[in-house]
């Protein structure tokens, strides 16, 4: 191949030309993104039931919609989750892989099933289907100047002028309004009503029939008489618009023609359609906007497309309104990008540099630049047809691939320099000699990298999907530099290279004079070395042995993670109250936490919503998005995120209402909270909800004795006072109360009853009648309700029944099918997740009999991709190893090859060690590169010596001419990929936790590796070739490659 390119170098240029083309352009087309699409697919059921408790929403149902959904195809698991404010849902996770909308029309199909056993007013506020990530992409804020406007205005206005806009950008999944539309409000006072004998369900059929669309028909409509001339609809205004008109309903016309009218008995406004939550920006209210990605979204184009929306829509704003964005995930991932694609920049220099220092010559150094960017230019075009992205990820496969791209071009023309200089050949005739020589070993590199990294692409689960990234972009790289190799190198060293005379190859004076003196002494004194050790190969094996030692407990000591924390630019602050606090107590907390926040130097900005939590939604919950300046102004140790969430909880500790726990957001969100395990304690047994609860208790009693476990938590709402109120049946229809009745006066009053629509400026907005708010604080309120008989009188509910504090769930859970408690915590540090995770099922064993449990988000991953790190090993080392067998035609010499693995992986260890970092998805993905690169040095000594053993030189002879001839090239390829790495492990600002993760365990295994290797390789192939001896026949074939290549014995 090589041949046909050095007679045809346009050929080769037009190859190299055409992948730059296709790779520039798809690189316009590939979506950019912080990781790639790691979570399993997820569809959210979600229900409302006005008034209802968290046990009856669970059982009526939420229970009903999850029985129908059981079986649906892919599915991983589900959970469901019923609040105490009447708000429920199914969260249905699928396997990875799984399409997105035919999921959703599965979910829909199995729904609709289920609809028709739901109660009437469940289905009246709709059951809601939607396909989102759970974690908000940014947060969009109204505020206004004009005092006029309160937050009621502005929400209203956002729900109607902007969340449907945003709803449809590509790429959004929901948008979550903190706030609320107008309704029209009926704040009924029972004591009034009772005066009037009448109950909350005569106001609520009042409205009913008198606010309602009549549908009047037309005059002289077909089929008409003769001589009728004109036709004309016919209209009856129903419905009412203004709180005037529905002051005016009338309740109850007597004989005399007095009436009494809804104004007599109640307080009509327009008001919010919900109260729940609230939101506030830097301590000042506001409606906020909580923008959600769809499963398949964009960040960056979503978050940019958001922004642009927002700046169109604002020459629409009421006076006085405006907005922000300030919070926004997305900038992150930007930055991060940025800081990657600069670090590629900072690489490809080095790497430039390190061959410039070898080659001392400009033209040399030249061609194998330019196969880095036909190499990554190319990968792009492949990321484009996988239908990869561009993510941090693809990006670190890039910049740790540029070292190894350039590998091969180094070797041709490192080749071509030697035999140019040693036997004075013109460059094509060199070229042609060189490409003999060293095809067969460019080859086998090639090879053996490839198919490194290929197993890490058929992996599972969400780590499957991580590896893929990187397989992909290794492999594809790799490709394409040894096919650039192939031809554009060898085409480029027979067109610019210049004639050498024989021995006049190196410079004699100046730096590179002393560069080449100082290198040629030590690559003197490493032969020397190796002589010394050759003679000495039971010792050298010995001492390989006890590194092997090492390695292993090295490797057992290392503590595992799943990503490392990253300072993404902001921090999430959860508050959660004592069960039964009320939104004036968790409002007076959140602002102690604004006053803490916004005082501290490296805050930019905090959102606040109350009512809603990352644990569940009520009363006593809270959270905020706290979002940093930029990275390039906090530089100092104790700027980071970590940093502030440390002191944030130690300030905040102090405050006596609240449980506050400040947190940096999850290296991947999807996942969920990554660090430690996330456990659902499941009853099978049908112990009840008691039963469950001391089950959990035990649990986490269990667990805080236990040296591997720390910081276990229950994760949700603890259970709360509750007041119930028992009917004496026999009483009530003594008096004949019915029960329906009951159940209207009582929820109408306390919850609050949508009736039906009125039309306001456009838009159907809902009607609601609940009691005043002085009419429901107290147990004994309820008692003054009154229920009309089948007399129509009116009867209070104290004379038939009475109310007792219980203790109640304010949210239950439900986990695949059972009711379950989530329980979250970490490991102690020392331990690994997977310790924690072991121990924590040891301690579910110990619990009473009828109690299971499940894993969940990331630790159900972690789970599945289990021991799976060293079964990737395993098949790594073993690819190398039989693709070697297969080109060399012999099982000996691959073994040599093999050997040198452990010595790369103990520089990983030792640099992962000495940096305090863990055994995460980068060091497996770092350690997969050392394997494949030590393998590739082995090959460049090995390769040469078989062939001059092959001529009859001795083995020792062959190992000691094979490291002479190959000890500069490999120090220079391993320079080359080393500075190319440097830019990673020495990065800061965005992102560098997990460049500093890769870059520090691939430098510190290629340096140990390489300085191993040199005097390891060697010995290995004199152990190797003295104990197995090969056969004649491979003795011939290595001879006749030898012959063809023109590798001579140099005497």
């Amino acid at each position: 191949m090589a041949k046909f390119f050095i007679d045809r170098p346009i050929f080769a240029w037009v190859i190299a030309l055409f992948v730059m083309v296709l790779g520039a352009v798809s690189i316009t087309q590939l979506p950019i993104a912080q990781y790639p699409s790691v979570a399993p697919p997820t569809i959210v059921i979600s229900a409302a039931y006005p008034g209802a408790s968290a046990q009856t929403l669970e059982d009526s149902v939420l229970a009903v919609i999850e029985r129908e959904m059981n079986g649906a195809p892919r599915l991983a698991y589900m959970e469901a989750v019923s609040q105490a404010n009447g708000s429920g849902s199914i969260t249905l996770s699928f396997e990875p892989g799984t399409n997105a909308d035919l999921a959703q029309v599965e979910v829909q199909n199995r729904l609709a099933r289920a609809t028709p056993r739901l109660p009437a007013v469940v289905n009246q506020q709709g059951v809601r289907v939607e396909k989102s990530r759970s974690n908000f992409l940014l947060f969009a804020m109204l505020s206004s100047s004009d005092p006029k406007t309160d937050v009621t205005a502005l929400s209203d206005y956002a729900s109607r002028n902007i969340v449907p806009e945003l709803q449809r950008l590509p790429g959004i999944g929901q948008v979550q309004l903190f706030g609320s539309e107008r309704a029209m409000r009926v704040w009924v006072d029972p004591a009034k009503l009772q005066g009037y004998n009448l109950s909350p369900a005569d106001v609520a059929s009042a409205i009913q029939a008198q606010n309602a669309q009549v549908s009047a028909g037309s005059l002289g409509e077909l089929p008409n008489l003769s001589g009728q001339t004109i036709s004309a609809t016919v209209v009856v205004p129903g419905q009412l618009g203004t709180t005037a008109e529905f002051g005016n309903i009338v309740l109850r016309a007597n004989a005399d023609g007095s009436s009494v009218r809804l104004k007599d008995v109640a307080r009509i406004e327009l008001g919010a359609q919900s109260y729940a939550t609230t939101a506030r920006l830097n301590g000042k209210p506001a409606a906020g906007m909580g923008v959600q990605l769809s499963p398949s979204g964009n960040a960056l184009a979503a978050a940019e497309a958001v922004k642009k929306r927002m700046t169109e829509l604002e020459k629409y704003f009421p006076p006085g309104v405006t907005w922000t964005v300030p919070f926004d995930s997305s900038d992150f991932v930007k930055i991060s990008i940025q800081q990657v694609a600069m670090t590629l920049l900072e690489a490809i220099v080095l790497v430039f540099l390190v061959m410039f220092l070898f080659l001392q010559n400009i033209r040399y150094t030249i061609i194998p630049t330019i196969v880095v960017p036909v190499a990554l230019l190319g990968t792009f075009g492949a990321l484009l047809a996988m239908g990869f992205s561009i993510n941090v990820l693809t990006m670190f496969g890039m910049v740790l691939v540029i070292g190894i791209v350039v590998d091969d071009a180094i070797v041709v023309v490192e080749n071509v320099e030697r035999i140019m200089s040693e036997e004075g050949l013109p460059p094509l005739e060199a070229t042609r000699k060189a490409m003999g020589q060293i095809s067969g070993a460019i080859v086998g590199i090639t090879v053996v990298l490839i198919s490194v990294f290929v197993p890490l692409a058929f992996f599972a689960g969400s780590v499957g999907n991580i590896y893929r990234q990187f397989s992909a972009v290794m492999a594809v790289s790799i490709g394409f530099s040894a096919f650039m190799a192939l031809s554009l190198t060898p085409a480029l060293c027979a067109t610019l290279l210049k004639p050498v005379v024989a021995g006049h190859a190196h410079a004699k004076t100046g730096f590179f004079g002393g560069f080449n003196r100082g290198f040629a002494r030590s690559a003197k004194g490493y032969e020397g070395w190796v002589a010394k050790l050759l003679r000495r190969g039971g010792r050298m094996m010995v001492v390989y042995v006890a590194l092997i030692a090492a390695v292993g407990v090295l490797y057992m000591r290392l503590p595992t993670s799943f990503l490392p924390n990253e300072d993404q630019g902001s921090l999430l602050v959860n508050i959660q109250l004592p069960p039964g606090a009320t939104l004036e107590r968790t409002q007076a907390v959140v602002e102690k936490v604004e006053d803490f926040m916004l005082k501290q130097p490296e805050v930019k900005s905090m959102v606040a919503v109350m009512g809603f939590s990352f644990s569940g939604q009520g009363q006593n919950a809270g959270f905020s998005f706290v979002t940093l300046k930029d990275w390039s102004e906090r530089k100092g140790a104790g700027q980071t995120a970590e940093a502030l969430a440390g002191r944030a909880m130690g300030a905040l500790s102090g405050v006596r209402d609240a449980f506050i726990f400040a947190l940096s957001p999850p290296p991947i969100p999807e996942l969920g909270v990554s660090s430690g395990f996330t456990f659902r304690l499941q009853d099978r047994g049908g112990n009840g909800h008691d039963a469950l609860v001391a089950a959990r208790n035990q649990m986490l009693g269990m667990a805080s004795k236990s040296k591997v476990l720390a910081g276990v938590r229950p994760d949700g709402l603890e259970d709360a006072p509750q007041l119930q109120v028992d009917i004496d049946r026999d009483k009530a229809s003594a008096q004949g109360v019915g029960f329906a009745a009951i159940n209207n006066a009582i929820s109408a009053a306390l919850g609050s009853a949508y009736v039906n629509d009125f039309p306001n400026a456009g838009r159907l907005q809902r009607v609601v009648v609940q009691a005043e708010a002085q009419a429901r604080m107290q147990p004994e309120d309820i008692l003054k309700l009154t229920v009309l008989n089948s007399q129509g009188k009116a009867v209070p509910l104290s004379a038939f029944a009475s109310t007792r504090w219980v203790s109640g769930a304010m949210q239950t859970v439900r986990y695949n099918g059972y009711p379950a408690m989530r329980i979250s915590g970490g490991a102690a540090p020392g331990h690994s997740t997977g310790e924690a995770m072991a121990e924590m099922e040891r301690l579910a064993a110990q619990l009473p009999a009828g109690f299971g449990f499940e894993w969940t988000g990331q630790s159900r991953e972690e789970k599945l991709a289990g021991s799976q790190a060293l079964v990737l090993y395993g098949f790594a080392i073993l690819a190398v190893f039989l693709c070697l067998a297969a080109l060399y035609e012999s099982w000996s010499i691959p073994l040599a090859v093999i050997l040198v693995v452990p010595l790369g992986v103990l520089g990983v260890l030792l640099g992962i060690t000495g940096r305090g970092m863990a055994n995460d998805v980068y060091f497996q993905v770092g350690l997969i590169t050392i394997i494949g690169l030590s393998a590739k040095n082995a090959i460049l000594i090995i390769e040469f010596a078989k062939d001059l053993q092959a001529q009859g030189r001795g083995v020792v002879e062959s190992a000691l001419e094979a490291a002479h001839l190959r000890f500069r090239p490999i120090i220079m390829t391993s320079l080359a990929f080393i500075l190319g790495v440097v830019p990673l492990a020495m990065a800061s600002g965005a992102s560098s936790a997990s460049q500093r993760a890769i870059g520090t365990g691939v430098i510190a295994g290629m340096v140990v590796g390489t300085f191993l290797a040199v005097f390891f390789v060697p010995t290995f192939f004199v152990v190797v070739r003295s104990l197995f001896k090969g056969s004649e026949r491979q003795r011939k074939m290595h001879a006749e490659h030898a012959k063809a290549a023109g590798i001579e014995a140099h005497q």
